[in-house]
This record gives C-alpha cells, sequence and structure tokens, in this order.
C-alpha cells in the first residue's frame, strides 16, 4: 500500500482560521496520475466526525494559489461556505482543477473521465487515510456530474462514503446529466439537495421526479428541498437560488446533520 505520507508534493504550513473553532488549512498537492497533481484546499477541524470533497461547479478550475487563494469561483456555493462544513465538525477539502487542466476549458468536458475518477481516488484514499473519518464527495451544479459519475465508477474500498448532490444537473444538451448516469450502481447513502425556486434551466425542482425514481434502489437517499433566500443575476451562478445564496447556513447544517446521522 502507498505510503501517503511521501505522496505531499507541497504543504502550505497549517495555520489557524479561526482560534475559537480551533480551525487550520494547508494547501496540499497530491500526485494522482504520472506527472500530474490535485492541488486542493484542506481544512481541519479539532474533533473531525467526517471529511468532504467539496466540487465547485462551472469549469471547475480554481487556479489555487500555495496560500489558499484562488483566481476563480470564489462565489461558488460550496467554496464561499467551506468554513461552515468545517464549523460543523467535517474535515474539507476544496479541490481544483489538476495540474495538467489548469487553462481552459479546465475540467469542462472531463467530469465523466478516467483520469478525473483517477484524480478523486486518490483525493477519497488521502482523507481516509490522514483523517480516519468517513469520506463523502459534495458536489453543486456541475460538480454533481464529477461527484455522481466518480461515485457509479468506484467500489468498494475506494468508493466515497456517501454522496451529496446540491443544485443538481437535470438535463443538459452538452453532456450527460445526472440522471441519465447509472446511478443504480452507487449503493453508498446519497442526499440530494435543491432549491425548488432554482430557475437555472439545467436544474429545474420540476425535473427532479427522474432523478428521485432512479435511486430507489439505493438502500439510503433523501431528497432536502429549500426555498427562500435571495436571487441576484444570472440563474444559473451563485448568487442565484441555485446557489443558495442567503441560506447558506441552513444548507449546510442540514448537510452535516445528514452525513453525521448513524
Amino acid at each position: 500500500m502507498r505510503n501517503f505520507k511521501t505522496l505531499l508534493a507541497s504543504l502550505f504550513l497549517a495555520l489557524p482560521l479561526f482560534a475559537s473553532a480551533q480551525l487550520t488549512q494547508k494547501v496540499v498537492d497530491l500526485p494522482t496520475r504520472a506527472g500530474v497533481t490535485q492541488r486542493m484546499l484542506v481544512i481541519t477541524p479539532a474533533q473531525p466526525k467526517a471529511a468532504v470533497v467539496l466540487l465547485a461547479g462551472g469549469h471547475g478550475g480554481l487556479q489555487m494559489a500555495m496560500d489558499g487563494s484562488m483566481q476563480w469561483g470564489k462565489g461558488n456555493f460550496l467554496v464561499r461556505s467551506r468554513e461552515r462544513f468545517a464549523e460543523q465538525g467535517l474535515v474539507v477539502a476544496v479541490v481544483d482543477a489538476p495540474s495538467d487542466k489548469q487553462a481552459a476549458p479546465y475540467l469542462a468536458g472531463s467530469r465523466q473521465s478516467a483520469e478525473h475518477v483517477a484524480d478523486l481516488k486518490a483525493v477519497i484514499a488521502w482523507l481516509r487515510e490522514s483523517a480516519k473519518v468517513p469520506v463523502w464527495l459534495v458536489g453543486t451544479s456541475r460538480g454533481t456530474q464529477s461527484a455522481a459519475y466518480v461515485a457509479t465508477e468506484l467500489a468498494g474500498s475506494d468508493s466515497p462514503d456517501g454522496i451529496v448532490l446540491t443544485a443538481t444537473i437535470l438535463n443538459d444538451r452538452r453532456s450527460r446529466a445526472v440522471p441519465a448516469m447509472p446511478l443504480s450502481k452507487i449503493r453508498v447513502p446519497l442526499l440530494v439537495v435543491h432549491h425548488e425556486q432554482d430557475a437555472c434551466a439545467a436544474c429545474l425542482f420540476s425535473d427532479m421526479s427522474l432523478l428521485m425514481s432512479q435511486l430507489k434502489g439505493n438502500p439510503r437517499h433523501e431528497l432536502i428541498a429549500f426555498k427562500g433566500g435571495q436571487s441576484t443575476g444570472d440563474p444559473c451562478e451563485a448568487m442565484a437560488y441555485h446557489g443558495f445564496n442567503g441560506i447558506e447556513a441552513d444548507v449546510v447544517s442540514q448537510i452535516a446533520l445528514w452525513i453525521n446521522k448513524k
């Protein structure tokens, strides 16, 4: 078995984020494929209960620096809520595009690929080894295509311990939407989180029934729907209902409760 301590190509010195919450953060460059590293911002609480891999939507290229700053995606629902997840007792890994996809189109067109599966498989294994807790994939918008696809491809000890899909891509002309994937292969717990007023054409709540019908064989699955908050700008962007604008604390709290439910 690989010694994952030797896989760290570079680490940013762990620093406290909030003294009261006892959170620390570091940036990790994790070797995944030949000549490729996966950069991620890791936030760790004092007594973690589980770990979440946060997968942003859009093209997924956060362009993360070694101090954890990002050139893109700072407003994304999961990215901007990362400390909220950590304050719920969850180790957080905010994942950038890998080193071989650090230019346009970044992850666009690659979320359902063997390379993407290999990168996230390595992230899951590293978190499981380093934190000694269950590891969940949490995607939002196009990040749900990553989370769902990887979960259909990995099994046994390689599989994540659970999946959370927020603002799921329910129909898509450009790539396979989540309900069109072989979701019956996913046997780990799966939570769907959606805003009933999401006006993004690819994520309309009226299309939710198809996704939920595909999950009937999953032993533990649930849909949690939200209303309210604020919606500004493009209905498919982070400050619209699509990004749970104004209700982030409630959404994160409900996700954490579901993950930690025995």
